[in-house]
């Protein structure tokens, strides 16, 4: 019972460190004019501050995902928590803009590692009856820490000023890194000598000659934009246009759009479990009707005169992205055995931080010209160029179940 129970126990533990990823990642965003105002910076600058992170972290991706595949899951994510909140730690206490740049890009090098190794690690634990789920519910934490970071930052922004929410969270994460390391077993798999010893370029070629995998690879840049010009700018878009607080700005960016990406990724996630059992392309539709779902909802978005109707087209953008989030990784499990997925996920994450990060700071230079409601609305045209590419690579994807753990 208690092995079958392991895989679960796992999920909620990585959940924590999830919600910690994407909360030391996006609190930033609830403080910029806060961060502004003392530093005095424009908004190209802080444009910026989301691309270092950014391009760090997707340059980074890869490596980190090829460091798991070869060191072991459990070694490389610990030590990616460790690090990172300890840079969270640091930036509570920076003095200048180059200062905080140099923390957003260290904070990028050091997150790098976790999600790939976290994948990974669940698609190991859970076969094709609750990869996708699992995968859900793990990822739900990173929607958590998104809402979260919206919330604490604006509030903690408004009473304490911008660096308390860096000092608080940096503390907490130290703390959770401890029980990380007994929480989790050691690897489920032992890593053989030629895994160990195959070169990065080798794994790089095996992984971009995966069966669909260059269609996953543009829907998942394409996504991104979308993610991080409203992840960036979504706040400070509300902020202005609805002339609103600080922290009811921070609120509204996130809290509607995460608890709705919250119900998708679970739904969506059970969706693709049940599907795939009667078709091999069950888990990539999920994806095209999320895509699908979302890509009009955004555009409204940058439309919404009115709060409710921005409300309404947040949540429904949020359920479509959930659906896809859900199965990025178990579609890939579907071509990629065991050994080159969190490098093939590391490669996602290096081609859409690339790109997402040079639209976020392009928006911010942009801004005076089409306004953060033309950069969102650009955003919902590339979602349906995402749709087309997956669409593709459904109709084209391996007849066989899921590659084996």
């Amino acid at each position: 019972m208690a092995s079958r129970r392991y895989p679960w126990i796992v999920v909620g533990l990585l959940w924590v460190v999830a919600c910690l990823n994407y909360l030391d990642r996006q609190v930033i965003f609830s403080v910029f004019p806060l961060v502004r105002a003392e530093m005095r910076l424009d908004d190209f600058q802080l444009g910026l501050l989301s691309t270092v992170f950014l391009w760090v972290y997707g340059f980074a991706s890869p490596g980190g995902g090829y460091l798991a595949d070869r060191l072991g899951r459990k070694r490389v994510l610990v030590f990616s928590l460790a690090i990172w909140t300890t840079v969270t730690l640091i930036t509570g206490y920076v003095r200048s803009f180059p200062e905080l740049l140099a923390a957003r890009a260290l904070m990028g090098l050091s997150e790098a590692c976790y999600l790939p190794a976290a994948l990974a690690l669940i698609s190991e634990l859970h076969g094709p009856a609750s990869r996708s789920l699992a995968t859900g519910v793990h990822q739900s934490g990173l929607y958590a820490g998104m809402a979260f970071g919206g919330v604490i930052g604006g509030w903690m922004g408004e009473r304490h000023g911008w660096r308390a929410p860096f000092i608080v969270l940096g503390g907490i994460g130290l703390a959770y890194a401890a029980v990380l390391v007994k929480g989790i077993r050691g690897e489920t798999r032992s890593v053989g000598k030629a895994a160990k010893s195959c070169a990065f370029s080798a794994s790089l070629v095996e992984v971009i000659r995966l069966p669909g995998y260059r269609g996953m690879l543009a829907a998942f840049v394409c996504f991104s934009i979308a993610n991080w010009v409203v992840y960036t700018w979504l706040p400070l878009y509300i902020f202005e246009r609805f002339r609103v607080s600080l922290a009811s700005a921070g609120f509204s960016a996130t809290f509607y759009l995460q608890a709705a990406s919250f119900a998708g990724i679970l739904g969506g996630g059970w969706v693709a479990d049940r599907w795939s059992l009667v078709s091999h392309r069950g888990r990539i539709l999920t994806q095209v009707i999320g895509v699908a779902v979302a890509a009009p909802f955004l555009l409204i978005v940058g439309l919404a005169a009115s709060t409710p109707v921005l409300v309404a087209a947040l949540a429904a953008f949020g359920i479509g992205k959930g659906f896809y989030d859900c199965n990025t990784m178990p579609v890939l499990a579907q071509v990629a055995h065991s050994e080159i997925r969190a490098m093939g996920y590391g490669i996602f994450n290096l081609a859409g931080c690339v790109v997402g990060g040079l639209m976020a700071a392009l928006a911010g230079a942009l801004k005076p010209v089409i306004g953060l409601a033309g950069a969102i609305q650009g955003s919902a045209l590339l979602l349906m160029l995402a749709a087309a590419a997956l669409l593709l690579v459904g109709r084209r994807l391996p007849a066989h179940k899921d590659q084996a753990s």
